[in-house]
């Protein structure tokens, strides 16, 4: 049984190949290539585009962490334009409002920032595609506010004990710092126009005006201060991309070395 089945089914693929050998072979007779064909096909072509556009989004890390800390109240927006198909000019705006309770100081910082610099993609993207693996940089301003709650005076010798909190309530208005970030990152898209990014900051502080007996030990858009210059921080985005025009991609021309013959 099975050798008469494997023999019908021989014959059959043997047929419908010898069919369809026979039906190219038709199809190339009544076309034939010629010159013009060619030529006609490769007009029909439709060049490739490439898409500009203002691609703008929501810091995911800071609107989640508003809602499970009970200290931290924060919104911060981005923003970037391609500007050629490697350089994009980018943007972040926001606020901030945070409590710090440590051990020996309780107090709120209040206020609000501006980013703005350039990204680098290193990524090769494929064609329509605008996904980034990128290096940049920003120059960030800030101006705040900060509120001494509470401090406790340090005793290197408590042998009586603790000092006791100091309940203070002053508030400094009118305070300000700028700084540049170097900034490493990733964007990627999950569905047409719509991405998903993380990236990492390093900031270093170039002016900080700093209040009388106090100092600026958190600073919106900066992130704490760490030995009065350095800051990190990091942040999660989703973003949408909204297209405003597109440029003809011209086709890369091969070049052919003749041979010489002696």
């Amino acid at each position: 049984m099975y050798k008469y089945t494997f023999s019908l089914l021989f014959v059959l693929v043997s047929f419908i190949g010898q069919a369809q050998e026979t039906k190219i072979k038709a199809k190339a007779k009544a076309n034939p290539v010629t010159t013009d064909s060619i030529k006609s096909k490769k007009d029909s072509v439709k060049p490739k585009t490439e898409r500009y556009g203002l691609r703008v989004g929501i810091d995911l890390n800071k609107l989640s962490r508003s809602l499970y800390d009970k200290n931290y109240k924060g919104l911060e927006l981005v923003g970037d334009f391609k500007v050629t198909r490697k350089h994009y000019l980018a943007a972040e705006i926001g606020n901030e409002n945070k409590n710090v309770e440590d051990a020996h100081v309780n107090f709120t910082t209040k206020g609000t920032f501006l980013k703005a610099g350039f990204d680098y993609n290193t990524y090769e993207n494929w064609f329509g595609m605008n996904n980034m693996i990128y290096v940049g940089m920003r120059y960030g301003v800030s101006a705040f506010s900060q509120t001494l709650n509470s401090y406790t005076v340090y005793n290197p010798n408590p042998y009586f004990g603790e000092e006791p909190t100091i309940v203070s309530g002053t508030k400094y208005d009118g305070l300000s710092a700028q700084w540049i970030e170097v900034i490493a990152g990733i964007k990627a898209e999950i569905i047409q126009n719509l991405y998903v990014g993380f990236s990492v900051r390093m900031n270093n502080l170039i002016t900080n005006k700093v209040p009388d007996n106090f100092d600026n030990l958190y600073i919106p858009g900066f992130n704490r201060t760490y030995s009065g210059k350095f800051g990190a921080g990091f942040n999660y985005t989703l973003s949408y991309f909204v297209p405003i025009f597109k440029t003809t991609l011209k086709p890369k021309e091969k070049v052919t070395e003749k041979k010489k013959k002696n």
